[in-house]
């Protein structure tokens, strides 16, 4: 449709809206809901209008932030318990047959504050098209929770081709640009650029743009570097070729804009485009509460929450695989730039407020077939993404840097990382050739816990044909994962028993405590958490959170981190609580579970810096490839971490049953890692 056309029908949907606000057609309690959300509409009409006439150009700051909190106020922590967007209020006010239904609806209106400010007219049309066929299914005399629940279901589902055919190409293509021109041509020095991308801003990310926009330019430059020469590096240690490759994707979160801005220019001269996409809008597009892309504040942690699962009102056979048609097609329009796509750059950040989710009974969940249903689809939806994204030649690089939000030594901390981040990758090479040589002689390998924790793992290591040429841990120093270091594998899966514990660990943003789990034969049989009253709600939430509601995962990775700097920075400013797992992963051995770090690439050689072939890439379930690729691959993979001060042991069993300790109480203590302990004692 020409635009034309959409604008006619933009105008139709705007007229009626407004009219919305003077009628009273609607029957209490439903009535107060429709003017409620009508009226948000037209605040974010009107928001339109005003961005239109250059509004952002001439507003200052106050006008801008008080702009940004109008369009966010109503899911504030402080307004949720009178939200709309709550739905144990929606149920409350509007009942429990309408209640779900509408605080979807309402949750899916939200989006037009991004559609406003990106200027997409068929998004922001459709939605208030669907809101108005609600609207009048509630000005007749008896309406059905049926017919809405119709409406909602038609409208994500007509809709898909276009709402994820946009989702695709915004990951491939340069051209869709709206965040990059910010970035590039905005003056970064003043912080009202960050209310150009309509994303929730708050002091943190305007005291970040201004730190990092007060930084001599060399330091940008080179923590730019850093960043940029990881993912480099990330394929020049793969044997792949990056000169095929022509788009990078740089996802961070506000404030970061002027690291970035350099990162785009290394880039460029490596012959990559930056592609930047903001976090997921639409529900079709959104994988549970996860933001993957660039975003701004969160408003409210538990709305997003609560939101997880709104899937549920349309999750069925027959959706899934329009869904999965619909990908297709997309990335076959796509074919040539997904071709080209290099993968996925990402600055993370660490010292948030930790967020402890409560449950709301009255949110959407997932039924058992609904769990099965999201299973099969992600796992497709993997296969569809590789085909076009080819694993085995794309890479990575991850990077991170306190928050604002960490504290009153903020910028303390934020050199300490950017010291952190630039560790010297040869002598971790060298120490942790050391491990590896250890880990060799083993075919096992035990870990035990301490200080209360009740760890107690065997870890199977496949074996070694060719000793000499052969190795089951790779030596990773700084390229896709900064900061250094670890040494890691893809444990052989028989004979993998024991119980992984730790007593408080964040993944992905959620608080676990005193999670423990428990492996047999490498596949997790049992797990528990502390986080609620009830077994069952502690179960629950491992499911939904940690198993992506698979019955059960692999134990994908085990690797032995090395950095003893981190942990003792984390010590010393009381913030191993706050660290992310990518930093966290290295103060101590962790454990993955779901696929191994080789998925998708199974079969691409891989040699450590001493020439030695990691032979260690698949395990029982990833082989299963060869048969059914349906089988092999989980489509998650997640890090736990026991901190050095709850581990009492980690030794490798020879074949001819000798014992080789590398860790005892916490400290190295095999020949070759002793430089590890400096940093305790420092």
């Amino acid at each position: 449709m020409n635009d034309e056309l959409m604008l006619e029908r933009f105008t139709l949907m705007k007229d009626r809206i407004q009219e919305i606000q003077g009628e009273d057609l609607v029957k209490d309690p439903y009535r107060e809901f429709f003017k409620k959300t009508a009226a948000f509409l037209i605040q974010m009409i009107e928001v339109r209008e005003k961005l239109q006439k250059g509004w952002l150009d001439t507003a200052n700051i106050r006008e801008l932030e008080a702009n940004n909190q109008a369009m966010y106020q109503d899911i504030l922590p402080k307004q949720y318990e009178t939200s709309y967007g709550n739905p144990t209020y929606a149920k409350q006010m509007l009942g429990e047959e309408f209640g779900q239904l509408l605080s979807f609806l309402y949750t899916e209106i939200r989006d037009m504050i991004v559609f406003v400010y990106e200027e997409r007219l068929f998004d922001m049309t459709v939605v208030m098209e669907l809101f108005i066929q609600i609207y009048n299914l509630f000005e007749e005399e008896t309406v059905s929770a049926k017919d809405v629940k119709e409406a909602i279901y038609w409208y994500i589902s007509d809709y898909s081709d276009e709402m994820v055919g946009r989702r695709v190409r915004e990951g491939v293509d340069p051209d869709l640009d709206f965040a990059t021109n910010i970035i590039m041509n905005q003056d970064l020095t003043d912080p009202r650029y960050l209310y150009r991308f309509g994303e929730y801003v708050t002091e943190n990310e305007i005291r970040m743009s201004q730190f990092l926009s007060s930084m001599p330019k060399e330091q940008l430059e080179a923590m730019a570097r850093t960043f940029t020469e990881g993912y480099r590096t990330g394929f020049a240690a793969t044997n792949k070729d990056i000169s095929k490759k022509k788009s990078v994707n740089i996802r961070f979160q506000l404030g970061f804009e002027p690291m970035v801005k350099e990162a785009v220019l290394q880039f460029e001269e490596m012959g990559l485009k930056p592609v930047i996409y903001r976090s997921a809008v639409h529900r079709v597009n959104k994988k549970q509460h996860h933001r993957i892309g660039y975003y701004g504040a969160i408003p409210n942690p538990q709305f997003e929450y609560d939101h997880k699962d709104d899937q549920a009102l349309c999750l069925d056979h027959e959706f899934v695989q329009r869904r999965l048609r619909v990908l297709q097609v997309a990335y076959e329009q796509v074919k040539d730039l997904a071709g080209v796509h290099g993968g996925p750059a990402c600055i993370e950040t660490f010292g948030e407020t930790p967020f402890v989710p409560k449950r709301n009974p009255d949110a959407c969940t997932l039924s058992a077939h609904q769990q099965k249903l999201q299973v099969s689809y992600d796992n497709e939806a993997g296969q569809i993404v590789n085909r076009y994204i080819k694993g085995e030649e794309r890479s990575f690089t991850i990077i991170a840097y306190p928050s604002v939000e960490i504290g009153s030594r903020f910028e303390e901390i934020f050199r300490e990382t950017v010291k952190l981040n630039n560790l010297d990758n040869q002598l971790y090479r060298q120490i942790q050739q050391s491990v590896i040589d250890a880990l060799d002689e083993g075919e096992k390998v035990h870990i035990e816990g301490m200080n209360g924790n009740e760890t107690n793992l065997t870890i199977c290591l496949h074996e070694l044909k060719h000793p000499e040429r052969e190795t089951n841990f790779e030596n990773c120093v700084a390229d896709v994962n900064i900061p250094v270091g670890e040494v890691f594998t893809s444990p052989k899966l028989t004979g993998t028993n024991g119980t992984l514990a730790v007593s408080k660990v964040f993944l992905k943003g959620l608080e676990y405590q005193n999670l423990k789990i428990r492996f047999q034969d490498g596949m997790i049989a049992d797990y528990t958490c502390g986080n609620f009253d009830t077994e069952e709600e502690n179960k629950n939430f491992i499911k939904e959170n940690l198993l992506y509601h698979h019955d059960t995962l692999p134990l994908g990775e085990f690797a032995i981190g090395t950095n003893t700097t981190a942990y003792v920075m984390a010590k010393k400013y009381d913030i191993g609580h706050l660290l992310p797992i990518l930093i966290a992963e290295k103060t101590g051995p962790h454990f993955a579970v779901g696929d191994t770090c080789y998925s998708w690439s199974e079969d691409t050689p891989m040699y450590n810096p001493d020439g030695k072939e990691i032979i260690a890439r698949d395990n029982e379930v990833s082989i299963l490839r060869k048969e059914d690729v349906s089988k092999a691959y989980f489509g998650c993979h997640t890090d736990i971490t026991i901190p050095y001060d709850e581990l009492g042991a980690i030794w490798v069993e020879r074949r001819d049953g000798g014992r080789i300790f590398i860790i005892e109480n916490g400290k190295f203590v095999l020949k070759g890692t002793e430089p590890l302990n400096e940093a305790f004692a420092s």
